[in-house]
This record gives C-alpha cells, structure tokens and sequence, in this order.
C-alpha cells in the first residue's frame, strides 16, 4: 500500500478537489484512509459520495458509518438513495446510477479527480469475464488505472494491489469496514470468479495481478496504435451517407472487423461491455452476405444497417420485424436474452421452463397482431396489446418489445412484463432458465 501512498502524494497537489466512492466497505475505507494520510500534508479537499442501494437491510447502518467518519474527519460528505430500479439487471443500473451521481459532484465542486477503489483482483474479474463472453481488445483490456474525462480525470489508485493487501493495511491500522454479505453468493457471475477462478491463479503466481495489469496495459496501447491505423482507412472509405462496403472489403477480415469494432466505440462510448464479439462477427457476415440489404439488432435500441452499398450504424427510431431461434444468446433492440445456468430471481425478467411441457426450439420474435397469451395465474388468454395496456408498457418499449414463444407458437413469455403458464415455479421441475437484461 506504500506505492499507491506515493502514487498519491505524487498525483495531488495543494487545492486539488477530490470526490471518492465510498461505499463503507474494506477497499473503499482504504483508499478513503490513504487519502486521509495525503491530506495532513497537503490541503487536498475530500468529498465523500456515499450512495445508499436499498437493498440490504444493513444499508442503512453502512450510511450512518460512512457520514460519522466523514464528519469526525471534517470531511464534505455527499449522499444518494436508490428508489427505484429500471430492471431486474440490478447491476447495470445501479452503476449507472452511481456514476451519474458522481459527475454530478465533480461538477457540482469543480473536482480535479473522481476516484474508485477497484483494485488488481478486480481487474483480473474483469478481463476473464470479457474473455470468456467475448469482446474487442479494448473490451478486454478492462479498465486503466487512469481515465482523462476531459474536465477531470477518473482514477483507480489500487489497480496495483490485491484485495489482501487491503485487508492487511486496514487490520494493521485497526481501521473498521463493512462487509457486503452478498459478495459471497455464487449466483453472481463476478463471485464465482472470484471464490474459484482467482484462488487457482495466484496460487500459480502470487503476483499475478501484475500479470494481468501489464497485459491490460499491452492490449490498451495496441488497441489504440490499432485504432490510428483505422482512422486512416476510414477517411478513405467513409463518407456522409456511411461505410462503403466495396472499399471495405478490399481489407484483410482483422483490419474490418477492428474497423466494425471501432464504428461500435464511438456509439457505446461508456457501455462498451454491452457489446459482444457475437454482435461484431453478425455485423461482419452482414457485411459479406450475397443480399443488398439486411438489418442487425444491437444492445440500447441501435441497429447496423446494409443498404446496398453502404453500412451505417444508427438508432432504430422504427419497429423492425425480428426473427430469432435462441440458442444460448439473442441481442434484441431493448436488451439480451440468454440461457443462465441458474438463477434466485422471481421477477418477469427470469422464466423457468420445462422442456417436456414445450416444443423446442423456443422463438424470439416481434410482436404481430392478434397475438394472444395464457398469462400465469389466470384462465384464459389475454391479448399482448390489452397486457401492455394493463401493465402501462410505453409505446415506445412496445414497438420492439421480444415475444418468446415454442415451435408451435405458445407464447411462454413477454419477458419484463408477463410469464404465461409455462413458467415452472423455482421449486418446482425445469431444465431451461432464461434471464432477460433490459438496455437503460
């Protein structure tokens, strides 16, 4: 912990303004008591951003920790409360709303710097899961110690050290924490990586976090020493209306497929993880197919579109007509189904199934007129136009919103709104789970 000290004293400088995510647990008590350390020898102003997820009930014990610290310490002290979740992808869009928090604090005091306690364990989390899910090299570089912002710059100090280290530090201080009881449950994908997948590696090598952060720092230059040279070509083969796809086609598939990939990060610029290698390689075969004209879905409602001899990517302001048999993942225009190997949720957004009660394959498609479902808990079927009426469904999320039904057309699901009576109980018998993670 005594090189990230130095990294501080280092990096701030008097009057420097500084807002930290402090959540009360053990990384984030740590970097708020480097920081500390920092100021008894510069006149560094801390901003503590606290934000209260209502979701366990220790929370609110967690916030008074927090604010008592800050106030002992003379500290300013910001506080949120989440009220509300737009999804059942709690994650997704607790971040959000975190980071929508923050800006607002740094603009609010003119900060220099906004600072996260992500530290080298939670990098190596990262980058395995972009691995396994598939990404760009960008994606799964994971995240840099430093992010120039423009007006200030995001900074995760810890990145060089393990969650050990921190432990370590803050029992040999005698400093107090809370601990996330969630943290420990398998049923987060993060969690598993972290309770089996990290063990193994630095049981190979202690240091192996200095392993994966060089390797995060390799993939970030040559993505962008990659980037320089698809700039180039661009300004050859771009114009106002799009990408000119014979001009593209005239490069090897590395250099289209970067040049897809780069066309994606100027959409996605902060939700770069929502994109997938899937969604590059359709927009690829999209590219090459032998047909004039073709559409592909994208995470937050974007769609690649070919015309003829242009590629373009832009917002569907229009409902398309989709088709798709799901295998393990489909990318819709509102957000993602996939196949999960399980999950606690009772929510609209899991469904069990069982597939002796069904007719595989299970379909994903859009809405058609006069489609009707048997909706769980009531006799008989009910039109899908009255439960989107029912349920106050926008008439924007109607537009493109999924239908999951069988090969003989029963639908099983209108995934965030309604199951129908298909849906197993979770104690009951299934062997298909399927989750859905609406776009913000």
């Amino acid at each position: 912990m005594e090189q990230v000290l130095n990294y501080l004293n280092k990096l701030l400088k008097d009057n420097d303004k500084v807002v930290v995510a402090i959540s009360g647990g053990p990384d984030s008590m740590g970097l708020l008591d480097l920081l500390w350390e920092i100021k008894k020898r510069k006149n560094i102003n801390i901003i503590v951003a606290h934000v209260n997820h209502k979701l366990r009930k220790e929370s609110e014990e967690e916030k008074d920790f927090v604010e008592d610290y800050a106030k002992k310490k003379k500290l300013i002290y910001e506080y949120m409360e989440i009220k509300e979740y737009g999804h059942d992808n709690l994650e997704n869009d607790a971040r959000n709303k975190r980071y929508e928090f923050f800006k607002s604090l740094v603009n609010k005091y003119k900060a220099q710097y906004l600072m996260t306690a992500h530290h080298g364990d939670d990098l190596i989390e990262t980058i395995m899961m972009r691995l396994v899910r598939g990404s760009s090299i960008k994606g799964y570089s994971g995240f840099k110690k430093e992010v120039d912002m423009g007006s200030y710059k995001l900074i995760r100090p810890l990145i060089t050290v393990t969650k050990a280290d921190i432990l370590q530090y803050l029992e040999n201080k005698n400093l107090k924490y809370y601990i996330d009881k969630s943290n420990n449950s398998l049923v987060y994908t993060r969690n598993r990586y972290r309770k089996k997948v990290l063990p193994f590696l630095k049981k190979e090598e202690p240091n192996v976090h200095l392993k994966f952060l060089k390797f995060s720092e390799e993939l970030e230059q040559a993505s962008n020493f990659i980037n320089e040279r698809v700039k180039e070509i661009l300004k050859d083969i771009k114009n106002k209306e799009g990408i000119q796809i014979n001009k593209l086609l005239k490069y090897d598939d590395f250099l289209i497929k970067k040049i897809i990939e780069y066309e994606l990060s100027l959409i996605y610029t902060n939700d770069l993880f929502r994109v997938s290698d899937s969604n590059t390689m359709a927009i690829m075969n999209l590219i090459k197919l032998n047909k004039s004209n073709g559409i592909i879905n994208l995470p937050k409602g974007y769609i690649a579109i070919k015309d003829y001899n242009i590629f373009k990517i832009e917002y569907n302001k229009d409902r398309e007509e989709y088709y798709y048999i799901l295998e393990q993942e489909v990318v819709l225009p509102q957000g993602v189904i996939r196949v999960i190997p399980k999950s606690e949720a009772k929510s609209n957004y899991v469904i069990r199934l069982n597939s002796k009660d069904i007719t595989l394959p299970i379909i994903i498609r859009s809405k058609k007129d006069g489609d009707k479902m048997t909706v769980k808990n009531m006799k008989g079927s009910k039109k899908i136009k009255d439960i989107f009426i029912d349920e106050k469904i926008s008439t924007l999320k109607r537009k493109n919103a999924p239908v999951v039904c069988d090969s003989n057309n029963n639908i099983l699901w209108l995934p965030g709104v309604k199951k129908s009576k298909f849906d197993v109980e979770s104690n009951g018998i299934y062997d298909i789970i399927l989750s859905y993670e609406e776009d913000i």
